[in-house]
């Protein structure tokens, strides 16, 4: 029978066993660490350093075989190639025409011949490294030929000739190396694809883009050699990035096709550049017309190089590209041929006919890069007519400095007086009607939406909003067509509101545009006062009528009632009245305001709004009121009563302590007024209202503390009559003040109340020590000058012994307190 031990001794035993393990595990593992360091030692080469388990590896090389290869094959042909320049420059004058023709035929030949033989042997790097260094002596037999049989001829075009001969020359030996290197021998070599082949024929990669890139040379000098005009340089480029794009697009051989892009890149954008310039800097229509077909065939080449492009994000560039070469020849010509206001439009024209192409068989991002060059000149439209919306809207501001200083002759002087008049101005109304037609096609076919909406309804309001300083309207038919443009601002964003686009920006848009319009109309009124008056009474009730439609009354009522004080002051001013009696007129808005509030009701969102406004409105009317005390202190009392009148709802009750706060500073306007300086004046007009909420506070509440419902009131009665009664040489506002504080504390002894008790206390102590302070200033003089020291130590004495016994009768009295309310 197997006796198991207890629990307890057998846990222990399992954990020593555990920490047994634990150990033995640590031992081996740091052996087995020391044993792979041994054997890592081992196997190093042996080196300076001691091996070990801390034994440093050996460095790596910084640089590979086949880097060091080319670096040395780079260094061999470039000193080869300097040694061949030095000698035909310096040297080739000490030596005889035979000579001269066999020395460099030679190295030529021997240069150009030896590529083979090494491909053959599969030498492929060290092969181009001989094959550079011959092409470049085919350069310096051309600089040879033309110093001895024909440097009586014109050095620009013997270039242009001779770069087209090497060229030829490049791309044969190019194409010859590849048709004539017999194939690989030995081991097999790597293909283009990466897959190792055996027997693939090795090719030279530099004469076939160098040869490209030479290409790009010889139209152009030979150009600048016969003196052709800038018409046929234009010409010249763009036929030579024509061929170069062909060239990249034919090819499959990654380096041609490299070269080829950059420089039909290089030339063709120098090229479209200098048409740009021709076309609009021409003096004439046939110039013009020139230039403008130079770009058209820069457009069509990119369109055809886009089409046939591998990538899609290539032919999108090009064609947007294309579509902007073309407006701009278009614009060009009709630079030159129609007056200058109509170069935009035309423009905007040629852009807007691009979008013809959604419709044709293009390819996809061929159809997109023309719309997008079409959407990017109708941006240019939108920002050449800009100034005239800004100065239109931003005009009449400047204006506002001299109200009513006569009404001008037409709409345009009253918006222009004070900024120039931009030029070729005249039409930008139809620009921006064509721009908001456009979009409500592309908000039509769901392009965009709401954007296009919003920007349709945008432009449309800026080609009426600027249409009647375009057409010079008199003055009286511009605030009339303006006040149009407000009510149909209003009327639409009324009639957006339908129900199958209640989320759509549309409405909040036109309202907005609505209180632009207005504001501009109410600054363009300015210059004429009965304009004036006309037009705030018309705006005020236009957007008081809007603002019980629920959708605009959030901005329409605000608008109507901020239009409302600005009447009162217009009213005002009219009259000749003083800004303070204006102030009288102005309190009327907030009254309005309160009772639009009253009757919307805390459930509609225009009651904030609304009551902000009228609050606004009562912040104006105190700012005109400032200036004369008795009017600011009535202007106070009307915003007290209309704030009093507010908070008679029961969602506005905080508001009464607004009200309470304007009827004090009324009281306290008015004394200061009558010139009344007795503090007690300003005081108890407070404490009084105070004290007695308080009292019927406590009447509701029994348990409110007393410091809440009378402390507040106390303080304002006592304590500023307290100071002056430091300063007050006579004696009737001690009397009077030590009265009330007596009463005051009898009263809170009475009703056990601490606020009253305390704070009457200490206002009756300082007024007696007040009152005796004169005697004892005298008894302290008549004293001799030790006995105050003598006193002071005798009170020391005395407190010291009785520490305990005043420590008791201090708790005793605090708990006292504590037991009242």
């Amino acid at each position: 029978m197997t006796n198991l031990p207890p629990p307890a001794e057998e846990l222990r035993f399992l954990d020593a066993e555990l920490r047994q393990l634990d150990a033995r595990r640590a031992v081996l593992l740091r052996r087995r660490e020391w044993l792979i360091h041994t054997l890592r030692a081992t196997a190093a080469p042996t080196g300076w350093g001691p091996a070990g388990p801390g034994a440093v590896p050996p460095p790596r090389p910084e640089a590979t075989g086949p880097g060091v290869q080319n670096v040395l094959l780079v260094l061999g042909g470039v000193l080869l190639t300097i040694a061949a320049i030095a000698f035909t420059l310096v040297s080739w004058g000490h030596m005889g025409i035979t000579g001269r023709g066999l020395v460099l035929g030679a190295l030529t030949l021997g240069a150009l011949g030896a590529p083979l033989v090494l491909l053959r042997r599969g030498l492929r790097s060290t092969a181009e490294a001989v094959a550079g260094l011959g092409l470049a002596l085919t350069s310096l037999d051309a600089y040879a030929l033309y110093e001895v049989a024909f440097s009586g001829t014109d050095g620009l075009a013997y270039t242009a000739v001779a770069s087209a001969v090497l060229a030829a020359a490049w791309a044969a030996y190019g194409v010859g190396t590849g048709a004539l290197a017999p194939p690989a021998a030995g081991r097999p070599v790597a293909a283009e694809d990466g897959s190792a082949t055996k027997g693939v024929r090795l090719t030279l990669r530099l004469p076939l883009p160098l040869a490209v890139g030479t290409a790009h040379l010889p139209l152009l000098l030979w150009a600048v050699a016969v003196g052709a005009n800038a018409h046929t340089l234009t010409a010249v480029l763009l036929v030579t990035a024509s061929g170069g794009t062909a060239l990249a697009l034919r090819t499959g051989l990654v380096p041609v096709r490299l070269v080829a892009v950059v420089g039909a890149l290089s030339t063709g954008a120098v090229g479209v550049l200098a048409a740009g310039g021709l076309c609009w800097t021409a003096a004439d229509p046939g110039e013009a017309a020139r230039a403008a077909a130079l770009l058209v065939f820069a457009a069509v080449v990119a369109l055809l190089a886009g089409g046939f492009a591998p990538r899609a994000d290539v032919g999108l560039g090009a064609a947007l590209a294309a579509g902007l070469w073309v407006v701009a020849g278009a614009g060009g010509v009709l630079r030159v041929s129609v007056p200058g206001e109509w170069t935009v439009p035309g423009c905007l024209a040629c852009a807007l006919a691009l979008l013809a192409v959604v419709r044709t068989p293009l390819p996809r991002p061929l159809r997109q890069g023309l719309v997008w060059a079409s959407v990017t000149v109708q941006g240019y439209a939108v920002l050449w007519a800009l100034p005239l919306c800004a100065g239109t809207l931003l005009g009449p501001v400047a204006g506002a400095e001299r109200p009513w200083s006569g009404a001008p002759g037409d709409a345009r002087d009253a918006v222009f007086t004070h900024m120039p008049w931009p030029p070729y101005a005249t039409t930008v109304p139809l620009v921006l009607a064509a721009l908001a037609v456009v979009l409500v096609v592309a908000e039509r076919r769901a392009i965009q939406r709401p954007a296009t909406a919003v920007g349709a309804l945008v432009l449309g309001w800026a080609a009426v909003f600027v249409l009647p300083v375009v057409l010079q309207l008199p003055y009286e038919a511009g605030l009339v067509a303006q006040g149009a443009v407000v009510l149909a601002a209003l009327g639409y964003a009324e009639w957006a509101r339908r129900p199958a686009a209640e989320a759509s920006p549309l409405p909040l848009t036109a309202l907005l545009l609505a209180l632009v319009t207005s504001v501009h109309l109410a600054f363009l009124s300015l210059a004429s006062q009965p304009a004036t008056l006309g037009v705030l009474v018309a705006l005020a009730a236009l957007f008081g009528a809007a603002g019980f439609r629920p959708a605009l009354g959030p901005l329409a009522a605000p608008a109507a009632l901020g239009y409302a004080a600005a009447l009162a002051c217009a009213v005002g001013a009219s009259a000749g009245w003083q800004p303070h009696r204006t102030a009288l007129l102005v309190v009327a808005v907030p009254a309005v305001a309160a009772l639009v509030a009253a009757r919307l009701g805390g459930g509609s969102r225009t009651t904030v709004p609304v009551e902000g406004a009228g609050a606004a409105a009562g912040v104006l009317a105190l700012s005109l009121a400032v200036t004369d005390l008795p009017t600011l202190a009535l202007v106070l009392a009307l915003c007290g009563v209309v704030a009093a009148g507010t908070a008679l709802r029961s969602d506005r009750r905080p508001v009464g302590h607004a009200a309470a706060a304007m009827f004090l500073l009324a009281a306290w306007v008015r004394l200061a007024a009558w010139d009344v300086t007795t503090p007690e004046a300003y005081t108890l007009p407070v404490a009084v209202p105070a004290l007695v909420v308080g009292l019927l506070r406590r009447r509701r509440e029994p348990t409110v503390s007393s410091w809440t419902a009378y402390g507040a009131g106390l303080a304002v009665a006592l304590v500023p009559s307290l100071l002056a009664t430091w300063g007050d040489p006579h004696w009737t506002r001690p009397l009077l003040l030590g009265a009330a504080s007596l009463a005051v504390t009898l009263a809170g002894a009475r009703h056990r109340l601490q606020a009253p008790l305390l704070l009457g206390g200490g206002a009756l102590a300082l007024v007696a020590l007040h009152e005796l302070a004169p005697y004892i200033a005298q008894a302290v003089d008549a004293l001799p000058r030790w006995v105050p020291p003598a006193l002071a130590g005798v009170v020391l004495l005395v407190l010291g012994a009785t520490y305990e016994q005043r420590l008791r009768d201090a708790r005793r009295v605090r708990e006292a307190l504590g037991r009242l309310h």
